[in-house]
């Protein structure tokens, strides 16, 4: 079998998957990373027991047992069921909907009544929703949509609900049940130790080569003329010098605070509903992997636009954003030895699970 030469651009899940499984069938592989870090956006660092997730909270789900018996080989998970909470004009509500929030919000005790309650409510349209507003009216009625969805959402998107497409909400989880487990798939739980060693499993083989504080823009027509292959995760619409436009993403800024007591919030995410409050959501580290510290750490999310310097979270796929990605798609394909990979380089958002299966359908590709 030929040997390739493979560089890796970026250490997160989607390159570290690939260049783990090109360096086991003996490709020689060199990751290079921007960061002082291994493993981008799931990147935990420990503070004295508490692993902290850097940059936001991620939670392992998925339904597919190929997957899960993939990711568990790196580490074991334990049983975290992900049950947020909301607080809305200072009341608090169970995500995702269901009978304990209908409760809350109208005193209602079964499911017929709730389900009452929403057909009341409901926007009836004779149309396809124009926009996320009318989406959420039609799916939820009024009360869900003013008090729950409307003020987080816009706090997250940075746009009025009534200028947001409608397929951002296509189906909202509605339960007629007392079950607060957020995620309906079958395998759940957090990594006990955090993201990050799993990551620096996956990138420990003697074939794989690993440089950190490294930008790929300093010397990207050497690396293009030096390997026979370049997997690249980061933005698509730079590696091209952004020649159609700027794409859009949102951004994300991360406060975090240590505070010496043992439990600040009761929950591991709290949402904050009300466009008053900055910050879309507490998250309460300690509470991933039951800890019992003394101290804890929380984070505060603050959602933000975009503008060169600042880390891009996710993309912004409204019609325009996508008519403008597929030009820089359509250019890619011209690049026959670099390959986009990732959110930012396939311009679409991604769990976790969904991450690593587009690694592994790379490398079924790629690698024969």
């Amino acid at each position: 079998m030929l040997k390739m030469k493979y560089l890796v651009v970026g250490s997160g899940l989607f390159g570290s998957v690939f260049a783990h499984e090109a360096a086991k069938k003996g490709h020689h592989v060199t990751v290079i990373e921007k960061r002082d870090h291994v493993a981008g956006n799931i990147y935990t660092r420990n503070e004295d027991g508490i692993n902290v997730h850097q940059y936001g909270a991620h939670i392992f789900h998925t339904s597919n047992r190929e997957i899960w018996d993939y990711v568990q080989q790196f580490t074991e998970f334990n049983q975290f069921i992900n049950a947020p909470l909301a607080i809305s004009q200072g009341e608090l509500y169970h995500l995702p909907f269901n009978m304990n929030t209908f409760h809350a919000l109208w005193g209602v005790k079964t499911p017929k009544e709730a389900a009452k309650k929403i057909a009341e409510q409901r926007l009836t349209l004779t149309r396809s929703a124009e926009n996320l507003e009318e989406q959420a009216l039609s799916l939820v009625g009024s009360d869900i949509y003013e008090t729950l969805i409307k003020g987080y959402t816009e706090k997250q998107w940075g746009r009025p609900c009534t200028e947001l497409p409608s397929f951002i909400i296509n189906r909202l989880p509605v339960r007629l049940t007392y079950d607060n487990n957020y995620f309906n798939d079958r395998y759940q739980g957090i990594p006990m130790g955090g993201y990050t060693p799993i990551i620096e499993k996956m990138l420990t083989h003697e074939k794989i080569q690993l440089h950190l504080n490294t930008d790929f823009f300093k010397k990207k027509e050497e690396y293009l003329a030096n390997y026979d292959k370049i997997i690249y995760t980061g933005m698509i619409d730079e590696f091209f010098d952004y020649c159609y436009g700027e794409l859009e993403y949102r951004s994300l800024e991360f406060v975090h605070e240590r505070l010496e007591e043992a439990n600040y919030q009761g929950n591991a995410v709290v949402n904050y509903i009300d466009s008053e409050i900055p910050y879309t959501r507490i998250i309460e580290h300690k509470h991933f992997e039951f800890g019992k510290e003394k101290h804890t750490v929380i984070t505060k999310e603050y959602p933000c636009e975009w503008t060169k310097g600042k880390e891009p979270y996710y993309p912004v796929n409204n019609a325009d954003n996508n008519r403008l990605y597929k030009k820089y798609k359509t250019l890619s394909q011209e690049k026959s030895n670099v390959i986009f990979g990732g959110r930012l380089g396939m311009y679409r958002y991604f769990d976790m699970h969904q991450v690593i299966e587009a690694a592994l359908q790379l490398v079924a590709r790629e690698i024969k």
